[in-house]
């Protein structure tokens, strides 16, 4: 009963049920699914941001990895499986697990999407926030002279699909990587922590300085005017995505995702204010 107790306890804080809402049975559900998942180095349980952020009952429990990926794309794992052993599915030639399989360095054919590749092991790099734009940027214009779909057309109809699959993933993962919001939901997804995008503004500093904000573009008059808000709005998601990395780095999940609150908002009011321009 204790151990329910603690878990409980650590599913509020987590943001993962509701206190006043969850009767006892679901609890004990919790509890179950929670014990099963240590079990095992590569089994966990997640919750689907569509789900749990609605309603209660809707708490889903998996320990298959793979299906993490597969069925929700909103689902991550913090202990993810460890690597296996990929084999070409056109000569068999085992892949080499230092890189990720995307493409056959020994037949050079495009392979299928493998959900279980991050965004950062697609381009080589550290799953960490803060990432040289250069590197990136080399890295995705590599992998695109190669799974390009226009660049295999003379490939089988198998090939193509792969190569069409394989493009549009790594142009997702750029995406994602290249900006500095997306990148902090995506990096603290990957460790298990969910980001509700539409959750609702409770902080009262934080809701008087968007009124602010608010009346200050509607008040502005001219280009000028709106310049100048848009570079005190850059200084501003700049100032709140460093102060994330360094909550990410030392595990402080919920100042990571109070920094993730600030910037989504800065975010929203820099594009009201392109749209007047």
């Amino acid at each position: 009963m204790l151990l329910k107790k603690r878990i409980y306890s650590f599913a509020i804080q987590s943001r993962a049920i509701k206190p006043h809402i969850y009767s006892s049975s679901i609890i004990n559900q919790f509890s179950s699914s929670f014990s099963s998942s240590s079990s095992s180095s590569s089994s966990c349980f997640r919750f689907s941001k569509s789900k749990f952020f609605g309603t209660p009952t809707n708490v889903l429990f998996t320990r298959n990895i793979e299906d993490l990926f597969v069925k929700n794309k909103h689902l991550f794992c913090s202990q993810p499986k460890s690597v296996e052993n990929f084999k070409c599915w056109n000569c068999g030639v085992e892949a080499d697990n230092a890189t990720p399989f995307l493409f056959c360095q020994a037949c050079r054919t495009v392979q299928p999407v493998n959900h279980s590749i991050d965004y950062f092991r697609i381009f080589g790099l550290e799953r960490k926030y803060n990432i040289e734009g250069g590197e990136l940027e080399g890295k995705y214009k590599d992998w695109q002279k190669k799974l390009h779909p226009d660049l295999v057309h003379s490939k089988s109809q198998r090939e193509r699909e792969y190569a069409a699959e394989q493009s549009a993933r790594v142009i997702d993962a750029y995406r994602t990587l290249a900006d500095p919001l997306s990148r902090a939901i995506y990096i603290v997804n990957l460790e298990g922590v969910v980001v509700d995008e539409e959750e609702r503004i409770t902080d009262p500093e934080l809701l008087a300085e968007i009124m602010e904000l608010r009346e200050a573009v509607d008040e502005a008059e001219g280009a000028q005017s709106l310049n100048q808000i848009q570079a005190q709005l850059q200084e501003k998601l700049k100032y709140w995505s460093k102060s994330f990395e360094d909550a990410f780095l030392s595990k402080n999940y919920e100042d990571a995702l109070a920094s993730i609150r600030r910037m989504t908002y800065y975010r929203r009011a820099n594009e009201e204010i392109v749209k007047k321009l």
